[in-house]
């Protein structure tokens, strides 16, 4: 079964080794095969993983994206292991990341560490901010 990408005017994703603009205009497209693919909405820019959960997000959309996705795996778990002695609430997110990564679901992967970054972003409101009343 085909995936169906709608995309917005404008909108870009990424498919396997390439970038894809849309036109000026609504498009609907549907694609077979087993090419990574990550839409615009997804897809993390090096500039802006400026968070330690948001670098762990980088390098699973590298290795999502990588054709030998274990190069990016040292780094990976150096920045894991950071992650968890500053953090040890994020343990359980970074299990789950794990375990989809171990059995090579990189889109899981990905969309779990989504979660852990929204996780990390209260517990940095909490760290500015002190606890809520």
């Amino acid at each position: 079964m085909a995936l169906k990408v709608e995309l917005k005017p404008g909108e870009r994703f990424i498919l396997g080794d390439s970038v894809i603009t849309n036109d000026k205009q609504r498009t609907r497209l549907f694609i077979e095969g087993n090419a990574p693919i990550l839409r615009e909405k997804d897809i993390l820019r090096t500039e802006d993983a400026d968070t330690p959960c948001k670098k762990i997000y980088l390098m699973v959309q590298m290795m999502y994206l990588a054709h030998a996705p274990k190069e990016h795996h040292a780094l990976y778990f150096e920045l894991v292991g950071d992650v968890i002695a500053a953090a040890p609430s994020l343990t359980s997110y970074i299990d789950r990341v794990n375990n989809h990564i171990l059995t090579d679901a990189y889109y899981k992967a990905l969309k779990e560490a989504k979660l852990m970054i929204a996780h990390e972003g209260k517990l940095l409101d909490y760290a500015k901010c002190g606890p809520s009343v």
